[in-house]
């Protein structure tokens, strides 16, 4: 299984993946970050620095964000040209229908967050000293490029949301409401014959849903 964590800056990505792995085992369950692509990687296929941390058989892999960042992160910043992002939107559908087709599962999340609720957390890291260390200048600028990051969102989601792989958009403001949502819909999927279905809640339909919630 392979599950993506997209979204705005600050809005609890690193959080909910915390809450989902924690009692996991973490021989099974690991987490990718990857940073910025060194200069080697900048001269390879895009997706190719990610294959190498994609599951094997019995085994999860979280990405907090993935490639999704030339969709959005890399126009809003002018990181990549205008033909790579397209290229991006030409290739990333059959790249995640392969590995669709290879076995394994693709769930991508996309976190949300308000304005004034992003604002409010990046006013709480710089204040507390453990936290800190997340708050880049990336985040900062990126208050003054609201409405560009929307605008990259909402073509990112329109282009990507296929039926072998679809968004399931979350609204965050709520950390433990979309973390809970974030966890009802992975176990959701599955069947597990020693699980009793009663023991997950129905999910809120306000709070997690399909990209018509990004524009609701």
């Amino acid at each position: 299984m392979a599950i993506i964590f997209e979204g705005r800056d600050a809005a609890g990505k690193g959080g909910a993946i915390k809450r989902l792995r924690e009692n996991l085992n973490p021989r099974v369950a690991k987490v990718v970050a990857l940073s910025k692509p060194t200069e080697e990687e900048q001269g390879q296929w895009y997706f190719q620095r990610y294959i190498n941390h994609l599951p094997t058989a019995g085994t999860m892999t979280l990405f907090d964000r993935r490639w999704y960042n030339r969709g959005v992160v890399e126009k809003v910043f002018d990181f990549c040209k205008d033909a790579q992002r397209h290229k991006f939107f030409d290739q990333v559908g059959p790249f995640e229908n392969m590995l669709e087709k290879e076995g394994v599962h693709l769930i991508k999340f996309w976190l949300n967050v308000g304005r004034a609720e992003q604002l409010a957390r990046f006013m709480e890291r710089e204040r507390n000293p453990l936290k800190y260390w997340k708050l880049s200048w990336i985040d900062v600028e990126g208050l003054n490029r609201w409405d560009a990051y929307s605008d990259a969102i909402d073509e990112t989601l329109s282009k990507t949301n296929f039926d072998h792989s679809p968004w399931h958009v979350v609204r965050a403001d709520d950390k433990r409401r979309a973390r809970l949502a974030v966890m009802q819909t992975i176990l959701s999927q599955f069947d597990d014959t020693g699980r009793s279905d009663t023991s997950i809640v129905k999910i809120d339909e306000l709070i997690c849903g399909t990209v018509d919630l990004w524009n609701a």
